[in-house]
C-alpha cells in the first residue's frame, strides 16, 4: 500500500521474511506478483481515459543468504512490464519492461549492533521509501542500529543515493552529506527524536514525537523544525487522538505548518498526511491549519478505511478497501478526491486497483 504510518524503524527488505522456499538451510526466498491499475480525472480527461491511466505488472523476489553466523546478504529483484497502451498510455517505472535490484546489501549483527551496507529500505519519520505502485523507494546507505540500552533504540544512517518511487532503476546521487540520527524509547510512553542533515535539499531538521495510551485511547504530539540554508526556516506542530470506538478505529489529527514547507525525503509522517497529499508540502504562501479525521473497520475479510483532510485551500477524501481472498491473495481498491493547495485548482478523482499474490 502507498501510505504507511511509521515511527522509529530502519527497515531492510529481508527483515520480515518468512521462509516459504529454501535453496538450502542458509537461504530463504519469498516474493510476490502484483498487477496495478491507476486512472485519474482532472477536469480535462475522464476516469478510465487512456491519457490519464497507467498499468503495470511486477514480480518481486526477496532472497536472503547467510554468509556467516553474523552476516547475511540480502537481495530484492523486481521485474516489471507495461500491460499495453490500450489499458493506459502511461508506463509505471518509466518504461515498457525492465528490472532492477531494489535491495542489495550486507547485513551484519554483532552483539547489540546491526549494520546494513548497500541498497536498502529506510523508514524514518521524515526520510523514507515511498511505498506505492510496483515498488517502494529505496536508498544506497549505511545504517547502524543499536539496542544496548533497555527500551531504547539508536539509529544512524548515512545516505548516498535515493531511488524515488516509480522511477525504475534510477538511484540518483545525493549532493554532499546526507545523514540521520534517531533515538526511540518505548515503555510507559513511546517517544522518538531524530536529527537530519540533508545537504541535497539544503536543510537540517529536528523531529520529535511522543505518544501515550490510556486504556483504548492514544494521545500523541509531534514537532518538526527545519533550518534551511538560504530559505525561511519552517515549523510544523501536530496533535492526534486515536482509539477504538463502537467496533471501529477512529482518529482525529491536527497539524500547523508555519513559515515555510517542512522538508522531507520520500515520505513524511505528519499526522494529517493522506494518500496523495503530504502535509509537509501544503503551506504555499500562507500558514496552514490542517485537520484530518479517519475511520476504519473490518468486515470479515474486507477492511475499510475512510478519511477526510482539510489543508485550508486544499482537501482530500479517501476510501480504501482491502479484500483478503486467502492467505496468499489480496485485492485493494482506492478512491481518492484531491484538491491541491492552490487558488482556483480543481479537484482530481483517482481510482487505483491492485491484485497481489504472495509466495
Amino acid at each position: 500500500m502507498k501510505f504507511t504510518k511509521l515511527s522509529l524503524i530502519a527497515a531492510v527488505a529481508v527483515s520480515s521474511m518468512s521462509t516459504v522456499a529454501t535453496a538450502s538451510e542458509d537461504t530463504t526466498v519469498k516474493g510476490k506478483t502484483q498487477t496495478y491499475y491507476l486512472t485519474t480525472e482532472n477536469g480535462t480527461s475522464d476516469l478510465g481515459s487512456n491519457a490519464t491511466s497507467s498499468t503495470g505488472a511486477a514480480v518481486t523476489l526477496d532472497v536472503a543468504h547467510k554468509l556467516t553466523d553474523g552476516i547475511t546478504a540480502n537481495f530484492t529483484a523486481i521485474g516489471y512490464t507495461h500491460l499495453g497502451d490500450d489499458m493506459g498510455a502511461n508506463k509505471m517505472e518509466g518504461s515498457n519492461a525492465d528490472g532492477f535490484f531494489n535491495v542489495a546489501n550486507l547485513t551484519g549483527t554483532f552483539g547489540d549492533n546491526t549494520l546494513v551496507v548497500g541498497r536498502q529500505l529506510l523508514a524514518t519519520p521524515m526520510l523514507g521509501g515511498f511505498d506505492w505502485k510496483l515498488a517502494p523507494g529505496a536508498f544506497e546507505a549505511a545504517t547502524l542500529v543499536n539496542s544496548s540500552i533497555d527500551k531504547v533504540t539508536l539509529i544512524a544512517s548515512y545516505v548516498n543515493r535515493w531511488r524515488a518511487n516509480d522511477s525504475g532503476d534510477n538511484f540518483n546521487k545525493l549532493n554532499k552529506n546526507n545523514y540521520a540520527f534517531g533515538a526511540g524509547y518505548d515503555d510507559a510512553v513511546a517517544a522518538n527524536l531524530w536529527f537530519y542533515n540533508v545537504d541535497a535539499a539544503n536543510y537540517s531538521q529536528v523531529y520529535a514525537d511522543v505518544a501515550k495510551t490510556f486504556d483504548n485511547v492514544t494521545v500523541a504530539a509531534q514537532g518538526v523544525k527545519t533550518n534551511y540554508d538560504t530559505a525561511t526556516d519552517a515549523t510544523a506542530l501536530g496533535a492526534k487522538v486515536s482509539g477504538e470506538f463502537a467496533g471501529m478505529s477512529a482518529s482525529l489529527a491536527y497539524n500547523k505548518i508555519k513559515d515555510n514547507n517542512t522538508g522531507y525525503v520520500g515520505v513524511d509522517s505528519l499526522y494529517t498526511s493522506s494518500w496523495n497529499t503530504f502535509a509537509s508540502g501544503v503551506r504555499g504562501s500562507s500558514d496552514v491549519n490542517a485537520y484530518k479525521v479517519e475511520l476504519a473497520k473490518e468486515f470479515g475479510a474486507v477492511s475499510t478505511t475512510a478519511s477526510y483532510a482539510d489543508y485550508d485551500k486544499g482537501q482530500e477524501s479517501d476510501l480504501i478497501l482491502g479484500y483478503k481472498a486467502s492467505d496468499n491473495v489480496s485485492v485493494d481498491a482506492i478512491y481518492s478526491n484531491t484538491k491541491a493547495n492552490a487558488t482556483g485548482s480543481t479537484a482530481s478523482d483517482a481510482i487505483e486497483l491492485a491484485a497481489t499474490y504472495t509466495f
